[in-house]
């Protein structure tokens, strides 16, 4: 018997952009050089490898984004816990809205996404950097 979605990832995805803030890939371009902003690349490693990165960005993948962000969690990662502005980016913006989604609902604030993602940036003339994996 099929189950039935009650919500599904488009109304997900406009319940996000409701509640958080968008920034254009030209102002996260910009905002990129404060000392008080931390660009979150939450693409997985392929993608990052194919495409390569934001120069500074600090990647952590949509499937820890809670754990690395909760203090109270054995997984907790130190940069969710400073006093800076989270600018959250996906390939193409639709992640990344609900990844800000999530982290603002977490208290983590202020925060933000970069509409159009890694795309809209590449587009913009934003700074890529090449990523190699770390060799085992």
């Amino acid at each position: 018997m099929a189950q039935t979605i009650h919500t599904g990832i488009k109304a997900l995805i406009e319940e996000a952009n409701a509640e958080i803030e968008t920034v254009s890939a030209e102002d996260a371009i910009k905002a990129a050089t404060s000392p008080d902003v931390v660009i979150v690349d939450i693409r997985d490693p392929r993608e990052i490898e194919r495409e390569g990165k934001i120069p500074g960005a600090f990647s952590c993948t949509r499937g820890m984004l809670e754990f690395w962000i909760d203090p109270q969690s054995p997984y907790a990662k130190p940069i969710f816990q400073q006093d800076k502005k989270f600018i959250f980016h996906c390939a193409g913006g639709l992640r990344s809205a609900l990844a800000a989604k999530t982290a603002q609902d977490m208290g983590l604030k202020p925060v933000a996404h970069m509409g159009g993602g890694f795309a809209a940036w590449r587009d913009a003339g934003g700074p890529i950097e090449k990523w190699e994996p770390k060799k085992k």
